[in-house]
């Protein structure tokens, strides 16, 4: 659970309001997505989850407990409980060590059973992510860009996670890669009920393995659906902005895609966002009110579909 967590940065130009007050919760064996442009502040949420940063203000919760502290400082069950996998697998992983020292080295820490007992878990998560068990004595280096990624995701689920961060995970890999890789994701999540929280500004990767959608501006939440309540039924300008410029595949995708919308200007900085609505600026549709007032949280119909625009004022609002 986030609850109106904001996270700043300060810099020799002010103080980079890089996550400024969002809330959301997630359930348990679910893919809640968050989507944006960089600058979103979605990379920096999943961040303060992990314990990479401290939130600047708001809270952070995990199965009810507090979990705003530095990662060095929290409690080893915890550690294990919440893994991530990174963007790119060439610089996550250490390409001195062999994928079997990289794995070993998961387990150790955790305190997994004897050398044979890990040696065996490694063989067993080896076959379970389609790689042969010879990889387990190569390094990185030697591996393809999808290979390396599912070794990866083997670290992340060596030591028996609940909760995954997926930042970027497929962004580095070829079409080929992404396609195996997302099919191994939503494998796991059906054989083990983890929950992902899905880092990605792939409207493509979003549509195949999520559950809900958050969509993201300059700090801030604009939409929050279910993804194919988002993807048939999108509200928000910056959500249609974003949907109409994937690419259409086919004449089912023609028919799904919203009217492309044009944006005006470019992204403002998070040092100065502007008032009220922070799409404004960029807005084909924006009123006077969006310059003055932070647009209200309204239901959308669906009770899990909630925007902040106000052009939907005159709806309930949460």
């Amino acid at each position: 659970m986030v609850e109106d967590l904001k996270k700043y940065f300060r810099t020799p130009r002010g103080i980079v309001k890089a996550v400024d007050g969002i809330t959301f919760s997630m359930d348990l064996g679910e893919t809640l997505a968050l989507v944006g442009e960089s600058g979103s502040g979605k990379t920096t949420t999943a961040h303060v989850i992990m314990g990479f940063y401290t939130p600047t203000e708001g809270l952070v919760t995990y199965k009810g407990i507090d979990i705003g502290i530095p990662v060095e400082k929290r409690p080893l069950w915890l550690k294990r409980e919440i893994q991530i996998v990174f963007q790119d697998p060439a610089t996550s992983l250490n390409p001195k060590n062999t994928v079997k020292d990289i794995l070993d080295a998961a387990l150790r820490v955790h305190a997994s059973g004897t050398k044979l007992e890990r040696l065996n878990k490694m063989l067993e998560l080896m076959n379970y992510l389609g790689l042969p068990e010879e990889h387990l004595f190569k390094r990185p280096t030697e591996l393809g860009g999808g290979e390396k990624q599912l070794v990866a995701l083997a670290r992340a689920l060596a030591v028996d996670p609940d909760f995954i961060i997926l930042d970027e995970p497929t962004s580095a890999l070829d079409v080929s890669a992404q396609s195996k890789v997302l099919k191994t994701l939503s494998r796991i999540q059906r054989d083990r009920r983890v929950s992902y929280l899905l880092i990605t500004h792939d409207l493509g990767v979003v549509r195949n393995i999520s559950n809900r959608v958050i969509v993201m501006y300059l700090g801030k939440i604009c939409e929050e659906s279910e993804t194919d309540e988002l993807f048939s039924k999108p509200l928000h300008p910056y959500t249609q902005m974003l949907l109409s410029s994937v690419p259409a595949m086919t004449k089912e995708d023609e028919k799904v895609l919203p009217v492309r919308i044009e944006s005006r200007g470019e992204i403002p900085s998070a040092i100065n966002p502007p008032p009220g609505c922070r799409f404004h600026t960029r807005c084909p549709f924006a009123m006077e009110i969006c310059r003055r007032e932070e647009p209200p949280a309204c239901n959308a119909g669906a009770s899990s579909h909630v925007v902040r625009c106000w052009l939907y004022s005159s709806r309930t609002r949460v």
